[in-house]
């Protein structure tokens, strides 16, 4: 039984399908941790979800992308007006429920005529039950976006979660520091953790399609919505494995 970590899939199926074919998963035996942003970007939402909902063993985070989703769900109201790869989320929905998925952008962003009644319960409540984080019994950390590394980690407000790129910076800017001095201080972090697996801020932004590690922080989100490739990870031996 292992232990796997996977990036942001933003509806990117086949290279979910691949990269658990290629790790050899085991939807019965192994655990897999989903680092959030399951939606938008891809066409493919929904089977994305589909094959999700078959593992046994699986924890799912909440990505900002996510969160206006949900509020769709619960609201019929989209916050970001279906922006930032959300009309893809529509098509993917829309198809699966039988309708044509009629989109019109306005100023206001898009109007559709797809509603909270075509996503299927099951997917309801798979976006119902994400979490904000999670930590596992060797004290590592997982969690879509990051945390403010200068505060307690559980005082700290719900958006931060899926929101933050302060903990990837300054990891990054110590990591740099590092490099050039080795008698530097530890990365600073008021809460302590083994090691830290995030996505969100996508590794693509430094033109690289591999996952980055700066001081105990693995940034898995590789791009794939973003030319990049989706990641999958042991979180045991770091060995990871990337679709095409």
């Amino acid at each position: 039984m292992s232990t796997y970590v996977i990036g942001d899939l933003h509806g990117q199926y086949q290279s979910l399908k691949q990269c658990l074919a290629r790790c050899n998963f085991d939807y019965n035996q192994d655990t897999l941790i989903q680092l959030g942003d399951v939606v938008d970007g891809g066409d493919e939402v929904f089977d994305c979800v589909e094959e999700l909902l078959k593992i046994k063993n699986l924890v799912t985070l909440k990505g900002n992308h996510d969160d206006w989703f949900l509020d769709f769900i619960k609201t019929g109201f989209h916050p970001a007006a279906w922006a930032y790869g959300g009309v893809s989320t529509i098509n993917s929905y829309a198809t699966k429920a039988g309708k044509v998925p009629v989109t019109r952008k306005t100023r206001q962003g898009y109007k559709t005529s797809f509603n909270p009644e075509d996503i299927p319960i099951a997917h309801r409540q798979f976006f119902e039950s994400q979490r904000l984080n999670h930590i596992d019994k060797n004290n590592n950390c997982f969690v879509h976006a990051g945390f403010n590394p200068f505060q307690p980690f559980h005082e700290q407000p719900a958006t931060i979660f899926y929101w933050d790129r302060i903990l990837w910076q300054s990891a990054m800017n110590w990591q740099t520091k590092a490099n050039q001095n080795s008698e530097i201080e530890p990365f600073g972090i008021v809460t302590k953790f083994n090691n830290i697996f995030i996505g969100h801020t996508n590794t693509m932004l430094w033109g690289i399609d591999k996952p980055l590690k700066a001081a105990n922080i693995y940034n898995i989100d590789t791009g794939a919505s973003k030319g990049g490739k989706l990641t999958i990870m042991n979180v045991d031996s770091k060995h990871f494995w990337q679709s095409e």
